[in-house]
């Protein structure tokens, strides 16, 4: 089978397209036929060394695909199922304690840069329906984050407001599912486009940071007194200005640290206000149960920029790094 594996200590330039055999479905495990897989910054870490992995990791931690093959004991799957990878798979349920945060796909272990894999059959859900793989593959980390940040952990409900950052892929999930909850969204960018785009997602209001130095004061008057919820991707550098954006009790994400990893934080206003900050890294197997539910029923689609094939994945990571695309980056495998 092909896969992509990286080359110790890591880049772009250290991805290798190599045949290597095909592995068996053992007790437990199926076998699946990669077909579309999605690029995250935590992957991008992986590949580029940020975070490092034994030489000749197959990297990518979404995975969607067939069952070619199902291991002795398994039969809650059967080959020609469709089925979607896990970010956790080690995490079936309940809060995150250590023993289910191991075993990620592509840093952990190896992930789905690869056209078949064998893992164990608990690793994997289903597939919304009549979703294409590539739409699939998007869900396991972005969307997975952005519907724990906003469902599980701050308990958006419908006229609440909600704040969102950029237009990566968790806040663009963000935004979908804020919007199919009820509520009202601010949505930030440093660009006109992209804050035209986000309008046509359903973005109520619209705030330029860059030429808003104050935008949490901003987000706080239109929220009429401050957000309920804010989905935080950058760290200590947008930090302050998300505590000034909440209303007293609101809640705050914390999803990313893209501005570093660490920093000031106004802890008096943070005490002041009553705000939650809560770390949030993906989820559960049941919280990507219950959101491939949620999507199925009001009807969303991911937002896809680029597809690319396996062997054009160090340009995907390129293209990613360059902020250009709006949306998911997708591998066809």
């Amino acid at each position: 089978m092909k896969v992509a594996a990286v080359k110790a200590p890591g880049g772009l330039d250290r991805i290798a397209i190599e045949d290597r055999a095909a592995p068996v479905a053992r007790p437990g495990q199926i076998l699946v036929r990669v077909r579309a897989s999605s690029l995250n910054f935590h992957d991008f870490a992986v590949v580029s060394g940020m975070i490092p992995a034994p030489d000749g990791r197959i990297p990518m931690s979404d995975g969607a695909g067939e069952v070619v093959a199902v291991g002795e004991g398994v039969t809650a799957w059967k080959a020609g199922d469709e089925v979607l990878s896990a970010f956790f798979p080690n995490w079936p349920a309940g809060g995150p304690a250590l023993p289910r945060l191991i075993g990620v796909p592509g840093d952990h272990v190896d992930g789905f840069a690869a056209e078949l894999v064998a893992m164990p059959a608990s690793a994997f859900t289903r597939l919304p329906k009549g979703w294409s793989m590539a739409e699939a593959a998007t869900l396991p980390c972005a969307a997975l984050t952005a519907w724990r940040a906003l469902v599980v952990e701050a308990r958006i409900k419908p006229g609440d407001v909600v704040l969102t950052q950029g237009t990566g892929g968790v806040s663009i999930f963000a935004v979908q599912l804020a919007k199919a909850a009820g509520a009202t969204v601010i949505a930030t960018s440093s660009s006109a486009e992209k804050l035209a785009r986000l309008k046509a997602l359903g973005a109520d209001h619209l705030i330029n940071y860059r030429e808003d130095a104050n935008w949490g004061q901003t987000a706080a008057a239109l929220a009429g007194g401050g957000v309920h919820a804010v989905v935080e991707i950058g760290g200590p550098g947008t930090m302050t200005q998300s505590i000034h954006a909440c209303r007293i009790g609101g809640h705050i994400s914390l999803i990313g640290v893209l501005t570093g990893v660490s920093g000031e934080i106004p802890t008096a206003l943070a005490m002041s206000k009553n705000v939650t900050i809560k770390g949030v890294t993906v989820g559960s197997i049941q919280d990507q149960d219950e959101m491939i539910a949620a999507v199925e029923a009001n009807g969303i689609r991911p937002v896809i920029d680029s597809i690319y094939p396996l062997d054009q994945i160090a340009a995907a990571f390129a293209h990613q790094i360059s902020q250009k695309h709006f949306g998911k980056i997708c591998l066809e495998i």
